[in-house]
């Protein structure tokens, strides 16, 4: 039996190579660097196992079709957009998912590490000190009291975000396609219109789904009503901004800063414009990554694996 595993990018799946019942009943294949095209056909094309790392893969009819080997499917998390789960079905390919973590609480640590790193200026005031300087004309930092916090989409992290910005004595307010006045009051915060939002907060931070009426939401247009010295964060998804217009804004400093986890392409390509962008302050997609988070995941890979080559019963299959 021949297991495949993509995108392991933390390397935390390397413990599968000291677990007795994969190696006596198995060969494994790791895979740390995301693989495209030819090498990545190559890679799967005598697989009857793959294990996905997340959604990082697209996994659709056109390489499925070139899979004839393939047998079972397991990936980490609750869920993958990237997978065309009727094709696996009409080949009758199992698909196990894992359980996730407090990966919610996470992104919420993440996205203040975030928002407080940029707000005060934390890696350019540290690297005066490496430089043997003490203070700028930056030095005189900001203070959270008193501003303004907007929140888009007030779901499980938007909320927890929402409750640490009143913890700093902020002025929090939130939009969704959905929001009503009484919803967001549950959370001690104002519901306010969309453009209001965007013009009047010192920090606007993205928690929304991506769909229909939120893709791209943030835009040329929408980015031109932000303040000039308003920060930009996301630790959600990044369908919701148009990338090129963020490049174009922070280019004319509107708004002044960004702070962003989530990319389009990842891993973040050398040649990519955010690279050559001073007001953006990057983290390679750490929301959900975090101890706990992945204790659970490779336990959870390690649980479908086992149950496959004991020809037990499959663990957490997925319902088409």
């Amino acid at each position: 039996m021949h297991i495949v595993v993509l995108d392991d990018f933390e390397n935390s799946l390397s413990i599968l190579k000291t677990n007795p019942v994969i190696t006596a009943k198995a060969t494994l294949d790791i895979h740390q660097d995301r693989l495209v095209g030819d090498a990545l056909i190559a890679a799967l094309k005598t697989a009857d196992v793959i294990v996905m790392s997340r959604d990082r893969t697209p996994f659709r009819k056109d390489l499925i079709d070139q899979l004839p080997r393939l047998k079972y499917v397991v990936f980490t998390g609750s869920r993958n957009l990237l997978v065309d789960y009727d094709v696996l079905e009409q080949r009758q390919i199992p698909i196990s998912y894992t359980e996730f973590g407090p990966s919610k609480e996470t992104t919420v640590e993440l996205t203040w590490a975030l928002i407080l790193a940029a707000y005060k200026r934390v890696n350019e005031q540290s690297q005066l000190i490496e430089h043997g300087l003490w203070r700028n004309q930056h030095s005189v930092l900001p203070a959270l009291i008193g501003e303004r916090l907007g929140i888009l989409g007030l779901g499980n992290i938007g909320a927890k975000v929402a409750k640490v910005g009143l913890a700093f004595g902020m002025d929090v307010v939130t939009w969704s396609p959905n929001m009503t006045p009484e919803r967001a009051a549950e959370h001690g915060v104002k519901s306010v219109r969309k453009e209001e939002l965007l013009s009047t907060s010192r920090i606007v931070s993205l928690h929304l789904v991506p769909g229909q009426t939120t893709r791209g939401i943030m835009n040329a247009q929408t980015l031109s009503l932000m303040r000039s010295d308003a920060l930009l964060v996301n630790t959600s998804r990044s369908t919701l901004i148009q990338t090129a217009d963020l490049v174009k804004a922070l280019k004319m400093g509107k708004p002044a800063m960004a702070a962003i986890d989530v990319f389009d392409e990842e891993p973040l390509p050398k040649d990519d414009p955010f690279r050559q962008i001073s007001n953006i302050l990057m983290t390679p997609h750490l929301g959900f990554v975090s101890e706990p988070v992945y204790k659970r995941l490779t336990s959870g890979v390690v649980k479908a694996l086992e149950a496959w080559l004991n020809e037990a019963p499959l663990v957490n299959l997925v319902k088409n």
